[in-house]
């Protein structure tokens, strides 16, 4: 069997998927020869350029995001080859609403969702009794409200040093109100082979709202990290990857 490449799909209101994911990515060659590629959200004004790195983009909503993903998907496919999709919490709603895919072979949710057909993003963070600060711009987009580089490096990235947090901080960004709006259509993760990461540290999503999704996953590990474990500590995000290969 070939080695499959993975997908990395990043969060709400960042941008350059292939930063957040380098740590685990770097890790994850050395150790299994396993290649990875981030998927570039319209929503968040990225643009596909071969790598999800680009910016620039006219924006678009969750099937827009859906749709890059089943694009990365294809090309996989087209080459012969099989995906690990890794969604990062909104990503998880990203691949809820990609549908089913031939050339999906594991999925694996950090901190992130599992949803039913028919939900949006709004809506599962609106059950959270601190959920994060948003706010909408005169464009149409969402923007992160009441944060600095301090406050959100301790909600966000507690367990990373201060340079790690700056740079995180510096890849936020204005995402299309859309994507938080539209209902998903499908539900991409159902019947798929899948591992579901608890961060139990995590001060941006609730332990508990991190679980009632997880249990729709095929099994569910917990993480002793905060919302990013994929930069934090990549060796254990790497040891699940290799757990569910094995």
């Amino acid at each position: 069997m070939s080695t499959p490449t993975l997908l990395f799909v990043h969060g709400a209101l960042v941008r350059d998927g292939a930063w957040w994911w380098s740590p685990t990515a770097d890790l994850l060659r050395e150790r299994t020869g396993i290649e990875s590629r981030a998927v570039a959200l319209p929503s968040c004004g990225e643009t596909d350029g071969g790598g999800g790195t680009g910016t620039g983009g006219a924006g678009g909503d969750l099937a827009d995001d859906a749709a890059a993903l089943r694009r990365a998907l294809d090309e996989t496919a087209d080459a012969g080859g099989s995906a690990i999709v890794v969604g990062h919490s909104y990503g998880g709603t990203v691949i809820a609403e990609a549908g089913e895919h031939p050339a999906v072979e594991h999925l694996l949710f950090v901190s992130s969702y599992l949803p039913d057909v028919g939900s949006t993003q709004g809506s599962i963070m609106s059950t959270e009794p601190d959920p994060v600060g948003i706010r909408p711009d005169d464009a149409g987009r969402i923007v992160l409200d009441g944060y600095d580089v301090d406050s959100f490096g301790a909600r966000f990235l507690q367990d990373a040093d201060a340079a790690t947090q700056r740079a995180a901080w510096e890849r936020t960004t204005a995402q299309d109100l859309r994507a938080f709006g539209t209902p998903t259509s499908a539900a991409g993760w159902s019947g798929v082979d899948s591992t579901a990461i608890v961060c139990v540290d995590d001060r941006s999503t609730t332990v508990a709202l991190q679980r009632r999704h997880a249990e729709r996953a095929t099994r569910s590990v917990d993480l002793p990290t905060g919302h990013h474990p994929f930069i934090t500590r990549p060796d254990l995000v790497v040891g699940q990857i290799e757990a569910f290969l094995a």
